[in-house]
């Protein structure tokens, strides 16, 4: 499985993004997918993720109301929409794939294939 995260950059506070994850054959029909961001200094953490078997949505707190996920129809790229954007939100930004039960979708330990990150900068 090879994920490829795209879509990164500077942007002003206020201002918008979509990232992009694409992945070949049926990679996100098969797992569970999620968005996860390490700021400098920081851990990795949870952003949103996206269910296989439906469009069920989650969020963490700090994003809801301005992050959106999504898929394409044929299942082969992965968006997360960003809107409203603060300089806390700066970091490196993950999809990531697993076989992760509802419980732990938040945990990054639960997925097992990883993108390569893209750097999402917020100026304010």
């Amino acid at each position: 499985v090879q994920l490829q995260a795209s879509g990164g950059g500077l942007v002003q506070a206020g201002g918008s993004l979509r990232l992009s994850c694409a992945a070949s054959g049926r990679t996100f029909s098969t797992y569970n997918m999620g968005w996860f961001r390490q700021a400098p200094g920081k851990e990795r953490e949870f952003v949103a993720a996206m269910r296989r078997t439906s469009n069920s949505e989650y969020y963490a707190d700090s994003v809801k109301g301005r992050f959106t996920v999504s898929r394409d129809n044929p299942r082969t790229t992965v968006y997360l929409q960003m809107n409203n954007l603060k300089p806390e939100d700066t970091a490196v930004y993950y999809c990531a794939v697993g076989n992760v039960i509802l419980s732990s979708m938040r945990d990054p330990g639960q997925y097992i294939y990883w993108g390569q990150g893209t750097l999402v900068t917020v100026s304010s």
